[in-house]
């Protein structure tokens, strides 16, 4: 069986009294820094935080009564798992989801919490789709697989229907790439519509399974992933042979390329989105000439991000465009010296968050003691202002990240 436009069109009547049409929205700001006309669509704003609500949705509804009556299973890195979870919570069907044992802690409370049996086993997806199968063999329960189905791969191509009927001029579509669901049906439904549609895919460099598998070369992956949504190393048969049909392209972004996208999406749109969503901006941005003057659609897949990881992304974002920095400053180890030290800080602007005074562990000459202010700035400029009124009250400055200003 294969997947046509006309399933996917028939997904979406089947659905569209239990979903609402997430936005689709134009970004001003993100088309001026990538040069592309950028459109979003908000596919975080689903209940339970992404796209995979609507193949898990169709796949359930597909499910004859007896079927629903002994109960479904499913593995799942969380956001299929909280998808299935859900909507079976709705239609009174019993849930079983495994999930690998590293799965962020807010995704698998989300699953229990709508009422779903959660199994915590191996790894990754791998390993936990192996005890899935096991326990659906044994149990006689009825597998919903997160991507390689028919039923799923049209219920998320309804997405592009929603796109394409808010803004009908795309020229491109830019898909995040896990084990395929998403792209094939998105590429189905688009190329269905309008042929000459571009869609792209977009994986992280550490988990290329689909790319590699398209370009017959063996699957090799990394171990850990900011966007773990999409951390497939067993991309699909069906949603293989879909993509070799009608997927345009595969692109890989790194980790600081999707940790960056996070943030920009946080701070220009306002809107929370995890790794395995983040990719199609990361991707845009670093492939600036491809897209430059097309109008691009994004799919935000998802918004389940650990508050942890987030708050880490947030930091670190801070310390690589200067508004977050460490000075590392040489002061004489005498009464007074430290408070000359934060009125000059305080004089050029700078908020002192944090001070480390270090006298034990330093090759300084013992008449000196170091001291690092963690502080709040405006930017990289504004750090090298601070940095030059430091060294003009003659001051020994070191910059983690810079050059030591006096010797």
């Amino acid at each position: 069986m294969t997947v046509t436009l006309q399933d996917i069109c028939e997904a979406a009547d089947l659905i569209t009294d239990s979903l609402e049409v997430t936005p689709c929205a134009h970004s001003r700001t993100l088309s001026e820094i990538t040069g592309a006309e950028v459109f979003l669509k908000f596919e975080n704003l689903h209940f339970t935080g992404a796209f995979k609500e609507r193949g898990a949705l169709v796949k359930l509804l597909s499910l004859p009564p007896e079927e629903r009556k002994v109960g479904v299973i499913a593995m799942s890195a969380g956001n299929h798992a909280q998808a299935v979870a859900y909507h079976a919570q709705r239609l009174g069907i019993p849930a079983t989801i495994v999930m690998p044992r590293f799965t962020p802690n807010v995704k698998v409370e989300h699953t229990r919490a709508f009422g779903a049996e959660v199994i915590l086993y191996g790894s990754g997806l791998s390993e936990a789709s192996t005890y899935a199968l096991k326990l659906a063999r044994e149990q006689g329960l009825t597998l919903v697989h997160p991507y390689d189905d028919e039923k799923i791969i049209a219920g998320q191509g309804t997405i592009a229907l929603e796109m394409l009927d808010s803004y009908p001029d795309l020229e491109a579509l830019v898909v995040p790439v896990g084990g395929g669901g998403l792209i094939s049906g998105v590429a189905i439904a688009a190329k269905g519509l309008k042929p000459e549609m571009e869609v792209v895919g977009v994986e992280s460099a550490r988990f290329p399974s689909m790319f590699q598998a398209t370009q017959g070369m063996p699957v090799k992956c990394g171990h850990t992933t900011i966007a773990e949504g999409i951390a497939v190393k067993q991309p699909g048969q069906i949603t293989l042979a879909a993509i070799t049909e009608w997927v345009d392209d595969i692109l890989l972004v790194d980790e600081q390329a999707i940790e960056a996208a996070v943030l920009m999406l946080l701070e220009i749109e306002k809107t929370v989105v995890e790794g395995a969503g983040a990719v199609g901006l990361a991707a845009l941005v670093h492939h600036r000439d491809r897209f430059k003057g097309r109008q691009v659609g994004l799919i935000l897949s998802g918004g389940n991000i650990d508050l942890l990881v987030l708050s880490s992304i947030i930091q670190r974002g801070l310390v690589r465009s200067g508004r977050l920095a460490r000075i590392r400053v040489s002061v004489p180890d005498q009464p007074g010296a430290l408070g000359e030290v934060v009125q000059l800080l305080g004089s050029a602007e700078a908020n002192i968050v944090e001070i480390r005074h270090q006298r034990a562990f330093t090759n300084l000459s013992l008449p000196l003691a170091e001291v690092e202010f963690i502080v709040h700035t405006r930017g990289m400029e504004h750090v090298c202002r601070i940095k030059k009124a430091l060294d003009e009250a003659e001051y020994q400055v070191y910059l983690p990240d810079g050059d030591m200003s006096k010797d």
